[in-house]
């Protein structure tokens, strides 16, 4: 079985609702693995021998938050510094291992979706918004694939929270068997669960 694996990066995950449907629903699905990484690093530095393990696991990478000012939460940013430099920087091998990787943002946002547009409040789509990370990716030589986006997180009323969860496990499940080749494909070249 290929593993996903989802880094939720949310500085209170006990309080957020949005998230805790959506991981909730995807928690179920088979070879989904979370890693709560407000619990794992409650300081924000990074064990990179095993965030770089962790990496190397994966046969899909899901990055979870909640949209902050129009960016990641710090401690998304404080991961990207210190795993990915080391990766792709630091020790360019580590990285080259995750060429291919297929990658899914999954971000929540508490705005409505009116609101990210040129008439809006926000002025910029929330795709737009999200670029640096598909820059980052494409920097990584990692697989894009468009964001799921959920809006209203923090105003969802529960019957609407359980259809978020659903359609959330809907769309890994359909990302997962759209990405099954690639992850064969990755497979073959590289031996993934082999340690760093």
């Amino acid at each position: 079985m290929t593993r996903t694996t989802i880094l939720f990066f949310h500085p209170d995950p006990a309080g957020s609702k949005a998230n805790a449907a959506l991981l909730g629903a995807a928690r179920p699905l088979p070879g989904v693995e979370v890693a709560d990484m407000a619990r794992l690093h409650p300081e924000g530095v990074f064990d990179t021998e095993t965030e770089v393990r962790r990496l190397h696991r994966a046969d899909r990478l899901v990055l979870q938050f909640p949209v902050q000012w129009y960016s990641t939460p710090p401690l998304l940013k404080a991961w990207q510094d210190a795993v990915l430099s080391r990766m792709f920087y630091a020790r360019p091998g580590e990285g080259e291992r995750l060429r291919g990787l297929p990658v899914l943002v999954a971000a929540t946002a508490g705005n409505v979706p009116e609101a990210y547009g040129p008439a809006g409040a926000n002025l910029y789509p929330l795709e737009e918004l999200l670029h640096p990370l598909e820059a980052t990716a494409h920097r990584c030589g990692l697989a894009w694939s468009p964001p799921h986006l959920l809006f209203r997180a923090n105003r969802l009323s529960a019957a609407e929270l359980d259809a978020a969860g659903e359609a959330y496990a809907a769309r890994l499940r359909r990302w997962i068997a759209a990405t099954a080749q690639t992850v064969a494909a990755r497979s073959r070249l590289v031996p993934l669960s082999a340690e760093a």
